[in-house]
């Protein structure tokens, strides 16, 4: 199982479609405070359908909270457009912790410096960034077809 962890989120539409997502992968949803909504939020649960009540999810009141249930940091991928490393390049497993920033600003540099792997989305340089919905199922996409794969 994929741990899916959103920073600071802001935009429910956005979350709840990555709950969707974490759903229909059997990922875990991991969310971390401050919030840009409630989340109990009519949008959240409109983009999540009547799938949220199947999520895993779990709320940490800060990142601090979250890093210390983290049972392997090596294990730990940050994706920002700032990496030079692909996550198409990546060797992903089974309980690996894929981390996503807030969609207005990404993830800042003193929570980068915190891990050691960075890992980005190519493309065009027409963009600043994917929708951050689109990105988690770029890389959810990509995990799970590598794991799969593993099991066969």
């Amino acid at each position: 199982m994929l741990n899916i962890v959103l920073v600071e989120p802001e935009i429910p539409n956005n979350t709840g479609n990555i709950g969707r997502l974490c759903v229909g992968t059997e990922s875990r949803l991991h969310l971390i405070h401050p919030f840009g909504f409630v989340i109990n939020d009519k949008n959240l649960k409109r983009s999540g359908l009547d799938y949220w009540v199947h999520l895993d999810v779990t709320e940490y009141q800060n990142a601090e909270e979250w890093i210390q249930q983290i049972p392997d940091k090596s294990r730990v991928f940050l994706m920002s457009s700032h990496s030079d490393k692909s996550y198409l390049e990546n060797v992903f497993q089974d309980g690996d912790w894929l981390v996503f920033g807030k969609e207005s600003v990404g993830l800042s540099k003193e929570f980068m410096a915190r891990f050691e792997n960075h890992l980005t989305i190519p493309m065009s340089p027409l963009i600043r960034s994917f929708n951050i919905a689109n990105s988690v199922a770029f890389v959810v996409g990509e995990a799970r077809r590598q794991i799969g794969l593993k099991k066969v």
